[in-house]
């Protein structure tokens, strides 16, 4: 009577088995819920923040640009006698 206890202990393991796939397949739906999962949403997430570093630098190099043209200015018109230094 080998074969009852052989088929009782099959049964076992696949109920746990199936247990451990149960386990595995909620852990992996609440990592897709937080969008860990998804590769495709980082990936689309981390190129949008890229693109507004990007923008963020040409406007601070914009910046930067237009503070140095107005200092070049003003160090011309001291130079030229036309700033006042008491305004």
């Amino acid at each position: 009577m080998g074969s009852v206890e052989d088929h009782y202990t099959l049964l076992e393991m696949w109920r746990e088995e199936k247990t451990k796939r149960r386990e595995a397949e909620a852990k992996l739906n609440k990592s897709e819920d937080r969008g860990e999962g998804d590769l495709t949403l980082q990936i689309e997430k981390l190129t949008k923040e890229n693109e507004e570093l990007k923008k963020a630098l040409a406007r601070s190099e914009d910046d930067r640009e237009y503070d140095k043209m107005i200092h070049k200015r003003e160090l011309e018109d001291l130079f030229k006698g036309k700033y006042d230094k008491g305004k």
